[in-house]
């Protein structure tokens, strides 16, 4: 495992996989995304795993996608497009349906993929640094892959208004719209965690496997492989047309978008 992606087992069957990459706030590339989801993988079968918490190294939880990845993503062909929006979406379905109780430690930015990661973790713990943005729009593109999994976190009332507005959102006002359980000081934000994980430790695994299947069923909540396709087929269409073309190299080149 590459030190981008620090993955940590204690003796009480808590795997904490710590994203290592604070020189760019923790964003990913396609190499991360592949960790990530081995290391979910790995965990899902490892019976001595107990629960998972995602953190992140640094001020920053994860800024979406890191700048040379998304230089790569602008000269891919459709079929490039595809397979990699396909990686990340089957990220997010590996953690959303992990068998195991998920906690996202939350500091400092989470934008794009990044809320993506927090809503499908199972609990949400940010401190009063947190913020989080699915700016995706600024750019001429949309929060395709992801979007199963936050609109099912948040209703589509507050998606519509994330989704199309782009803007950021601070700690206490994610926790009112559920994309944060809880919200606290910056310093107490580990003893926050491991309280929660306290908690979880006195369940019963399989109980609690059983339980997170339960909510699927009963709310419908079910995340389609038709469904992830068509995110995916948006996302490679959507970075394809003009706008996502002029919004992505604006980005890159510091400059305004000309739409």
């Amino acid at each position: 495992m590459s030190d981008d992606l620090l993955v940590d087992l204690d003796a009480r069957g808590v795997l904490t996989l710590l994203m290592n990459r604070p020189s760019v706030h923790n964003a990913f590339d396609e190499h991360q995304i592949v960790r990530l989801t081995d290391a979910m993988n790995n965990a899902a079968n490892n019976e001595k795993v107990r629960v998972v918490v995602l953190a992140s190294a640094g001020r920053h939880f994860c800024a979406g996608a890191d700048i040379e990845y998304m230089k790569r993503m602008g000269a891919n062909n459709r079929a490039e497009n595809i397979a990699d929006a396909a990686q990340l979406a089957t990220l997010m379905k590996t953690l959303n349906t992990l068998p195991k109780p998920t906690i996202a430690r939350v500091q400092g930015a989470a934008y794009g993929g990044g809320v993506g990661l927090v809503c499908c973790c199972d609990i949400a713990i940010g401190s009063v640094s947190a913020v989080f943005s699915l700016s995706e729009v600024k750019i001429g593109l949309v929060p395709a892959t992801i979007a199963p999994y936050v609109v099912r976190a948040l209703g589509p009332r507050s998606c519509r208004r994330l989704f199309i507005s782009g803007e950021r959102v601070a700690a206490h006002a994610a926790q009112a719209i559920g994309l944060l359980h809880s919200v606290v000081e910056d310093e107490q934000l580990d003893d926050a965690v491991n309280g929660v994980i306290d908690a979880l430790l006195e369940n019963s695994p399989s109980a609690m496997a059983v339980a997170k299947q339960l909510v699927f069923e009963m709310t419908n909540d079910a995340v389609t492989d038709e469904m992830i396709a068509d995110t995916v087929e948006t996302i490679a269409r959507v970075r394809e047309s003009d706008d996502g073309r002029e919004g992505t190299a604006a980005f890159l080149e510091k400059r305004a978008p000309v739409w």
